[in-house]
């Protein structure tokens, strides 16, 4: 007698997402359309000109700029293609200055620009940090003024009190990256005969620097040093500065009190006869003065030295927005939502001539879990009045009234599961978070009418409800079928005013 035979056992494939990618569904998805309208809204109003680029560009095109190099393809997603390496975008500036440099004879300088897409970038994934993002930038190609990075800060401004964050709730710290130069140079980092050298450790110093708000002093100082053990028992290398360098550069970190004149008069002193540092000074002074002028008070921008932006192709002033929790004043506690700055060398890679260009990117993933976060009031999409089955052969009659609400602009969904249960109907619609139901059995078609239960309602009073309240169903109502549009218009907006 044969053994039957054993069924082959079939290896399906894990349901799952790898780190630092995620998944959108729902409002939030909605939130997040919305919020991108709103912002491009603002991008219109200060006359930018939106422009779309491609998700991949080649690898040499976008250069090698992000802060964390020691990532397997030094923080991008790239392949090979027919010999040349291609790569995934890790930013929305370095397609921008291919695409000046590769137009400069047709384009109107200077060429204002704000784009929407994703990024993404092959870095460590944490909170709040993601591989895969959504950014928006506006930037400002071919103008080296002041004029146009204060620009820069007054629209971040405008942007956050767009969206609903109010006043108090964010604010915009400003530094410059000559000035860090300067204190470099007079650190003696800057004037290494190893040049390569020089650049690794100059790059290491920044990247520190930069983690200050998520690391402290204490790791900012070790990391300047010889290195850090993080919690996960990873090893960061340091920038192997000596006491007296690392003591320069922890004095720099320190000169953030009193007020911006006070802040300036000590970065002087710091920055010593640097001519790096001298230009930084008279730079940030100059777009203080612009933003002031436009409205925007230390209430909402200061100057902050702990700014560096962790991109390598900033050649000047930089900035930050932060947005801070009620409880904690102005200290940004839930990190960067926004930030830019000035880039004079990016597209003069390609065409060897010199291009002053200034930006800023927003990051909508973070800013809308920091809004959520701060409790500000975004206005959610309405969830669908959904209409219910309650007769198989009646789905045309179903349709028409589906189509009806549409029509006059109501969000509406006919119920398209095993209608078989009414119970279930209404238990989708709480999990759907619908605000009404439209009922018409057999008794309801006889007598040309219609039932609304108001949902909202109904839960609220289903926990308190007097049985006098039950018996008078104050959240069913009945009407006439004609006047099904007009009567969910009425308990919509009672519902929501």
């Amino acid at each position: 007698m044969k053994k039957p035979r054993r069924k082959k056992r079939v290896r399906r494939p894990q349901p799952r997402l790898p780190p630092g990618f995620r998944d959108y569904a729902g409002n939030e998805v909605r939130r997040r359309r919305r919020m991108l309208e709103t912002i491009a809204g603002v991008f219109d109003r200060f006359g930018f000109e939106p422009l779309e680029t491609p998700a991949v560009e080649y690898l040499d095109a976008l250069g090698k700029f992000l802060p964390d190099v020691d990532r397997p393809n030094e923080g991008v997603f790239a392949w090979q293609d027919d010999g040349a390496w291609l790569s995934l975008r890790y930013d929305m500036t370095a397609p921008l200055a291919r695409y000046a440099a590769q137009r400069r004879a047709v384009l109107p300088f200077p060429f204002r620009r704000y784009t929407f897409g994703t990024v993404w970038r092959n870095e460590k994934p944490g909170p709040g940090r993601f591989r895969q993002f959504t950014q928006c930038d506006a930037d400002t190609v071919g103008s080296g003024t002041p004029a146009a990075d204060a620009e820069m800060i007054v629209l971040a401004v405008q942007i956050l009190e767009a969206i609903g964050i109010r006043r108090g709730r964010y604010l915009v710290r400003l530094n410059n990256r000559k000035l860090l130069d300067g204190l470099l140079e007079r650190a003696g980092i800057a004037q290494q005969a190893d040049e390569q050298q020089s650049d690794m450790q100059r790059g290491a110093v920044l990247r520190a620097v930069d983690k200050l708000d998520r690391l402290g002093r204490s790791g900012v100082k070790a990391l300047l040093g010889t290195g850090r053990k993080d919690a996960s028992g990873d090893f960061a290398k340091g920038a192997g500065l000596s006491a007296w360098q690392i003591d320069l550069i922890m004095e720099y970190l320190d000169a953030t009190a009193g007020s911006g004149t006070d802040i300036v008069r000590r970065l002087q002193d710091l920055v010593g006869d640097s001519d790096a540092g001298a230009t930084g000074i008279s730079e940030t002074e100059a777009v203080m003065e612009l933003v002031r002028r436009q409205g925007v008070g230390p209430d909402r921008c200061i100057v902050d030295p702990t700014v560096v932006r962790g991109l390598g192709y900033y050649t000047g002033p930089v900035f930050e927005a932060n947005l801070a929790a009620p409880q904690s004043g102005r200290q940004p506690s839930l990190g960067s939502i926004a930030g830019g700055g000035r880039y004079d060398g990016l597209v003069q890679r390609f065409t060897g001539q010199r291009m002053p260009a200034t930006g800023i990117s927003i990051g909508v993933d973070r800013l809308l879990e920091a809004h959520q976060e701060l409790d500000e009031t975004f206005e959610q999409p309405a969830a669908p009045v959904l209409v219910t089955v309650m007769d198989r052969h009646r789905l045309g009659d179903y349709q028409e009234m589906v189509a009806q609400l549409r029509d006059a602009g109501i969000c509406a969904e006919l119920f398209l599961g095993n209608a078989r249960n009414f119970g279930r109907q209404l238990k989708y619609a709480d999990a759907r978070g619908c605000p009404l139901a439209v009922i018409q059995g057999e008794n309801e078609r006889q007598r040309g009418t219609v039932l609304i239960k108001d949902l909202v309602l109904g839960a609220m009073i289903s926990e308190t409800a007097t049985a006098e309240e039950w018996k008078q169903r104050a959240w069913q109502h009945e009407v006439a079928r004609p006047k099904l549009v007009s009567a969910v218009q009425e308990l919509l907006s009672r519902a929501f005013s």
